[in-house]
């Protein structure tokens, strides 16, 4: 047979091809995929889900001239794939490999960024107005769905572009699934047409009604169709669209490609503010992605073991599953803690606390500022609510923290997953921030812990406390020690810890930089020279009396945080000292660039931003070698 995924170089390729061999060609790309993403690794089920749809978006379209805009990057694969990106998926989400999610200078193709969800209508409707602005004539499709829906920012767009009647077509990509399952109204809103036969049945009743009429039957189903799409618009969710001023088609298969290429082409032609409403199966294609695109939303790839070591190196468990085993076994004693996470259940580890407390279990979708204002009004009623969501998503909700939290003075707790490098998910969801925009909120307090221990001791401090707004961070990694019985402790509020006393220079770090301080101290050890380490496990407050008597015995201070140093770790040492007018022979401050890190393993990426054991190593001997210089100068 012969094969044409070969040949596919740039989407112009499709145009040589018939709709039926376009549609082996998405069994070519189907079994590429498959093949190609559990050998390295990836987002797998929902561009599964999107092969005959994005084939047929761009044999219909002229892109990059028409322009894609997708939502949810991790839908892409395929697309990368029809855009000359072929070859370079075996490298996806590796070292100076292409980027799981759409990227802007990665490929003209990549007309907008997407690694968070429901941003796609809102940035086409500006390619929208940018279009006319310029007197061209191209088109603009937004392609949203796989739980995107559910985020507050599409509605926005979606109010804003039916009132202002642009041309621009949104492919409601409908697979009933975020990551975990859509949840609320909408989502059982746009699933009804695929669960309830209404419709469907009273077409065909009123259709074999007519057939038995022994005349007018022509006109009479004139009239009859006139009715059907009354009780269509009653029944199918395009009434919804209608309203806010788009023209609703659909819902069609997704997997149909022959209708696909048709209904597209028909909608191509047709102006204005459009909905197209497609029905997909996220893994389709695979029956065990299928059956549970849950746990094949992503896969990695298969574990490296060499030949002569067989047995499986035991780790200590992810920061992800001390937080909830933690969080229900504190939940189990007290009945006002519950749980919230914004379509995350399983990224943020929450699956297992929801099948055991599920009635204080709540998944908001993609909707983290309502998430925290959802928790702020729970925490007036005097529940004790702890929000679990990545860094990088609570930045989407930063004024409902202060605006509805921290203002109110109301005793939230955040735990956020991914602070720090992330790996191969890349700028999009490294938590590079956080400590910088909570250090800011007053009556905030910021806490990192440096391993599980210590992380389960954070926990419990946040719940036993009532008075402010509790943030624990921690990394996408495996936690350094978890004892097993391990009894809570309440730690002091502010409170650091000194792990090893030294001379000339001391290590403060936080959270994940704990453990690469100690290495680097080891290190330097060996050399001769002894370097103090503190856990700085809180950020803010610090722990002033404890610093006051670190500067009068060590003339140099080095900070090291996984996060930006605008506003973060070091900013607010450098700024106490500044304001207590303390002198210090040095402050050095090691943390994250004033840039966006790409995508890697973690160990890489720390390793090139300067936060590996042996760059913390060769920064100490800088300093001490720098200080030896000057003093040699001055005494001669």
């Amino acid at each position: 047979m012969k094969e044409f995924l070969p040949k596919i170089n740039s989407p112009a390729d499709l145009n040589k091809l018939s709709v039926e061999e376009l549609g082996q060609l998405c069994n070519e790309i189907r079994e590429y995929f498959v093949n190609v993403v559990t050998s390295v690794g990836g987002h797998f089920a929902s561009s599964l889900g999107v092969v005959e749809l994005t084939t047929a978006l761009h044999y219909v379209y002229d892109t990059p001239n028409d322009k894609i805009v997708w939502d949810v990057g991790h839908q892409g694969y395929v697309h990368k794939i029809l855009t000359g990106r072929r070859e370079e998926l075996k490298t996806i989400r590796q070292y100076k490999g292409i980027s799981g999610f759409l990227k802007r200078t990665e490929s003209k193709y990549d007309v907008f960024g997407a690694g968070h969800a429901s941003t796609s209508i809102s940035a086409a409707l500006g390619f929208a107005v940018a279009r006319d602005l310029n007197g061209k004539d191209n088109k603009v499709i937004a392609v949203i769905g796989d739980g995107a829906l559910t985020g507050g920012l599409a509605y926005e767009a979606l109010n804003n572009a039916g009132s202002m009647n642009k041309d621009i077509l949104v492919v409601l990509n409908d697979n009933q699934m975020s990551i975990s399952p859509n949840v609320g109204g909408i989502s059982r809103y746009l699933t009804e047409v695929t669960t309830h036969p209404r419709y469907n049945k009273i077409k065909d009743e009123i259709w074999r009604l007519t057939e038995k009429m022994p005349f007018g039957k022509r006109r009479l189903r004139r009239f009859v169709r006139t009715i059907e799409e009354s009780l269509k618009n009653l029944i199918v969710p395009g009434i919804f669209f209608e309203e806010l001023g788009f023209r609703y088609f659909g819902p069609i298969d997704g997997h149909d490609l022959p209708e696909l290429v048709l209904t597209l082409r028909n909608l191509r032609e047709i102006k204005g503010p459009k909905v197209l409403h497609v029905l997909t199966k996220k893994g389709k294609g695979v029956d065990y992605a299928e059956e549970d695109s849950v746990k094949f939303h992503a896969v990695s790839p298969p574990a490296n073991q060499s030949a002569g070591d067989k047995k499986a190196v035991l780790k200590p468990p992810s920061y992800n599953q001390v937080f909830t085993d933690t969080l229900i076994e504190l939940a189990s004693e007290n009945n006002r803690i519950v749980a919230i996470t914004a379509a995350m259940a399983e990224g943020t580890g929450l699956v297992n606390y929801q099948k055991q407390i599920p009635k204080r279990f709540f998944d908001v979708g993609i909707a983290e500022g309502h998430g925290v204002t959802y928790a702020a009004g729970l925490a007036a009623e005097n529940f004790r609510p702890c929000v679990a969501i990545y860094s990088t998503f609570l930045q989407r909700a930063y004024d409902h923290i202060i605006h509805d939290v921290s203002i109110q003075h109301l005793p939230v707790v955040f735990a956020l997953d991914r602070a720090g490098l992330c790996g191969a998910d890349g700028p999009t969801h490294h938590g590079a921030f956080d400590l910088s925009y909570l250090c800011t909120v007053p009556d905030m307090i910021v806490t990192a812990p440096k391993d599980g221990d210590e992380l389960r001791n954070l926990l419990y401090t946040a719940f036993a406390q009532e008075t402010n707004s509790f943030a624990v961070r921690f990394p996408k990694d495996s936690c350094i020690t978890l004892t097993e019985g391990h009894a809570f402790s309440e730690l002091p509020i502010g409170s650091w810890e000194v792990l090893r006393a030294g001379q000339g220079i001391v290590l403060l770090a936080v959270g994940s930089m704990v453990a690469p301080a100690m290495n680097a101290a080891d290190k330097l050890e060996k050399l001769g020279h002894a370097v103090g380490v503190v856990n700085c496990r809180f950020i803010k407050p610090l722990d002033q009396p404890l610093l006051n008597k670190l500067v009068k015995k060590y003339e140099h201070i080095v900070t090291i945080e996984e996060n930006v140093l605008s506003g973060g770790f070091g900013s607010q040492v450098g700024q106490f000292l500044t304001q207590s007018k303390l002198n210090v022979g040095s402050l050095s401050q090691l943390g994250l660039p004033d840039g966006f890190v790409e995508h890697g393993s973690r160990s890489i990426l720390l390793e090139n931003v300067g936060l590996a054991p042996d760059k913390i190593k060769g920064t100490c001997l800088e300093i001490l070698d720098v200080n030896n210089k000057v003093k040699s100068i001055s005494i001669s």
